[in-house]
């Protein structure tokens, strides 16, 4: 029972992180990777609420399938890589940074908020 609640979480997880990700950088001209970023803290602050707030069903719909399809480590690295290889370093720099507080900062908030309800 417990691997269809992850199942189905990652099912709408995968393909919204790829139509946030097409989305979000269809709308910027930069080789920064703002559809990885918002999918990533997006997915931080859904899992920090989830962590904080929610029973164990719904952290493994949500925390587990929802939140581990939605973000994507492989990604970021990959993209970090690409934008180092290509001359962008401090564009990768900026990506790891700013990709390490986003992240963290939205799961603390997440946290936070769920246990202020």
């Amino acid at each position: 029972m417990n691997w269809l609640l992850v199942v189905a979480g990652a099912m709408v997880g995968a393909p919204l992180r790829y139509l946030t990700d097409r989305a979000i950088q269809s709308r910027h001209d930069s080789v920064f990777p703002w559809g990885t970023f918002a999918v990533n803290a997006t997915g931080c602050l859904v899992l920090g609420l989830v962590s904080g707030a929610a029973g164990p069903h719904l952290q493994l719909l949500l925390g587990t399938g929802l939140c581990g399809a939605l973000t994507t480590y492989s990604t970021f690295s990959y993209e970090t890589l690409r934008l180092a290889e290509t001359g962008a370093g401090l564009y990768a720099l900026a990506n790891v940074g700013a990709s390490l507080i986003a992240g963290l900062g939205a799961a603390y908030v997440g946290v936070e908020l769920a246990q202020a309800v």
